[in-house]
C-alpha cells in the first residue's frame, strides 16, 4: 500500500502521533522533517518530494507563489463548521481576539476567483488551520530568585543588564526578529509604524540596535532547533530566551523552575496548518483529505495539548482530553493534580497555573502574529549577519575562538 507523505518542522510530536494515525487510517505516514527554512525551500522548490506540508500562515506566500500547492475543498473537511474563528474571523465568539498586526491567518486563508489569497469566505482555502499559540520569552525563576509573573512584565526584559550573556532568540526572521523589535519598541530605543511590515529603514534600526547586543556580548548564540533551549537552560548557558511551548513543557519536566512571561504588550501569535502538494490526485489526495480529518478529530488535538498547544477544532479535543488536563491548558485553572506531557511523563505540578491564564485571556493578547513582511529579503539578509555576530561571542560575552 502507498504511503503518505508529510513535510513539517519538529514542533509537533509527529512520531507520537504515527502508530495512532496509522492504525486508525490503515496506511503508512512517513514525517520528513526540517528546520523551518528548509521545509519552506522543500515545499515551493519540490512539492513532487511530499504529499502534504504542515507549516504556518506566515509562510504561505512563497509556497503559493510558486503553485506548489493547491486549494482544499472545505467540503472534504468533516470539522469545517465545527472550527473555531481564530482563523475564520467571521466566526470567533472571543471580543479582541484578532488584535494584532502582521499576518493574520485569515488574510491568506481563503482563495478568491482569481487564485489570490485572502479573507473573504469561499469554499476553498490555502491552508487547513490546526494548531496554534501565543508565545513569549522563557524565565529561569531561580536566577535572582523571581516571581516571573510578578517581576517580568514587558519584552523589555530581554534587553536588562542582569541577563547580560545569557540571552537568546530563535534563529528565524519572520518570528525572532519581532521579538527583538518588541523589547526595543518597550525599552523605549525605536518606533515603528508598523509592527507587522517594518519598512528598510525600520529593519535596519533594529539590526543596528542587535548588533550592538551582539558584539557587547549580551546576546548569547541564537537557537534554531525547538530543544535546543532546553539544554541550554539546563546547563545555565541561557536564563531567558525566545520560546516554544513544547520547550517549556520539557524543561518543567526536568524540575527547571521555567515560566513563560505574561508581557503587557502582547503575545507574538502563530498558526499551523496543513497545504496539499499541487501534484496530488486520486488516492493519494483521497489518503491526504483522511490524513487532515484524522488530525483534527481529537486525539491528535489531545496530545498537542500537552505540550501547551491549541487546536482549531477544540470541542473535538475535550472529548478525549481528561478534564483536569482541560481545566489547565484550554481552562486557566490550577492543576487539580500533577499532569503529564505527550510522552506520559509528569510535566506540570499539582497546583501551577498555565502562564496567561485561559484561552480567552491569552488570545485577546496578541501583539503580532508570526509574519513574512514585505521587505522580507532585506531582512533575511540582515538576520543572518545578526545571527553570525552572536555566534562569535561565548555564554560570558568573550569573542568565541
Amino acid at each position: 500500500m502507498e504511503k503518505l507523505c508529510i513535510l513539517c518542522t519538529e514542533i509537533l510530536p509527529w512520531r507520537l502521533l504515527k502508530a495512532q494515525a496509522e492504525e486508525d487510517l490503515g496506511f503508512e505516514l512517513e514525517f520528513l522533517e526540517q528546520d523551518f527554512v528548509g521545509a519552506q525551500r522543500t515545499a515551493a522548490m519540490s512539492p513532487d518530494s511530499y504529499d502534504v506540508y504542515d507549516q504556518c500562515f506566515h509562510n504561505l506566500d512563497i509556497v503559493w507563489h510558486w503553485r506548489a500547492i493547491q486549494p482544499i475543498d472545505v467540503a472534504r473537511i468533516e470539522t469545517w463548521d465545527e472550527m473555531n474563528g481564530l482563523a475564520r474571523i467571521d466566526q470567533s465568539p472571543l471580543q479582541g481576539a484578532f488584535n494584532g498586526a502582521g499576518d493574520r491567518p485569515s488574510s491568506r486563508l481563503y482563495v478568491q476567483s482569481d487564485a489570490t489569497l485572502g479573507d473573504t469566505p469561499t469554499g476553498r482555502i490555502s491552508m487547513l488551520p490546526t494548531v496554534y499559540n501565543f508565545d513569549s520569552f522563557a524565565v529561569n525563576s531561580e536566577v535572582g530568585n523571581l516571581d516571573v509573573d510578578r517581576d517580568i512584565t514587558s519584552w523589555a526584559e530581554l534587553l536588562e543588564d542582569r541577563w547580560f550573556g545569557r540571552v537568546s532568540l530563535v534563529d528565524e526572521p519572520a518570528i525572532g526578529a519581532f521579538d527583538l523589535t518588541m523589547a526595543l519598541m518597550a525599552a523605549g530605543r525605536m518606533q515603528v509604524r508598523d509592527i507587522g511590515n517594518m519598512t528598510v529603514a525600520e529593519i535596519e534600526e533594529m539590526f543596528t540596535h542587535g548588533m550592538d547586543l551582539a558584539r557587547s556580548g549580551h546576546l548569547a548564540p541564537f537557537w534554531r532547533q525547538a530543544t535546543e533551549p532546553v539544554d541550554r537552560f539546563a546547563s545555565g548557558e541561557l536564563a531567558i530566551s525566545s520560546i516554544w511551548s513544547p520547550a517549556v513543557v520539557e524543561m518543567k519536566g526536568r524540575g527547571l523552575k521555567i515560566r513563560q512571561a505574561t508581557p503587557v504588550e502582547g503575545y507574538r501569535a502563530w498558526h499551523g496548518g496543513m497545504c496539499l502538494s499541487a501534484r496530488l490526485s486520486g488516492q493519494k489526495l483521497d489518503m491526504a483529505y483522511a490524513w487532515m480529518n484524522w488530525f483534527l478529530s481529537g486525539w491528535a488535538g489531545a496530545t498537542m495539548a500537552r505540550q501547551g498547544y491549541y487546536m482549531s477544532v477544540p470541542d473535538r479535543v475535550r472529548t478525549v482530553l481528561d478534564p483536569d488536563e482541560w481545566d489547565y491548558w484550554y481552562g486557566g485553572k490550577p492543576a487539580a493534580r500533577d499532569l503529564p506531557d505527550p510522552r506520559g511523563r509528569p510535566a506540570i505540578r499539582a497546583g501551577e497555573i498555565r502562564s496567561g491564564g485561559a484561552f480567552g485571556d491569552r488570545a485577546s493578547r496578541i501583539a503580532v502574529w508570526n509574519t513574512t513582511m514585505d521587505e522580507h529579503n532585506f531582512l533575511v539578509r540582515r538576520w543572518g549577519e545578526l545571527t553570525k555576530a552572536a555566534r562569535g561571542r561565548d555564554a560570558r560575552g568573550r569573542r568565541a575562538g
